[in-house]
């Protein structure tokens, strides 16, 4: 399956999220906050992840911004970015388009509903 690296501040949903995809038969990598996120995906250059998942509020970088550094690295610019958050504002999904997010899915989830997004996010990149 596809190997999944995910920033999630709140250590409850960040267990949760990778169980949950770990269980669907995924290799998920965790990081706490979006400078983490950042500094594990350019040293996963050689071999990126296939997607990485990103909450919006987190300290030390917000996941629009460790979206818009990850995709300013040009080994790192292909690989599809999603944003999970709870806001689900117009104006917040059009600053998470603009930083270069390819998805983005709203909070609360439902774990079957992460599982099929993130598989048809995956099929849609090519990366299934």
């Amino acid at each position: 399956m596809a190997h999944i690296l995910i920033a999630e501040d709140e250590k409850d949903i960040r267990d949760l999220i990778t169980f949950v995809l770990g269980m669907a038969g995924h290799e998920v990598t965790a990081v706490k906050n979006g400078k983490e996120l950042y500094e594990t995906a350019v040293s996963m250059q050689d071999n990126p992840p296939d997607l990485v998942i990103t909450d919006v509020r987190m300290p030390y970088m917000s996941g629009y911004e460790a979206c818009a550094s990850i995709k300013a690295e040009p080994a790192l610019k292909d690989v599809p970015v999603v944003i999970l958050s709870a806001k689900g504002q117009e104006s917040e999904i059009e600053t998470g388009v603009k930083s270069g997010a390819d998805e983005y899915i709203l909070k609360p989830f439902a774990p079957d509903q992460l599982i099929t997004r993130v598989a048809e996010i995956l099929s849609k990149y090519g990366k299934a």
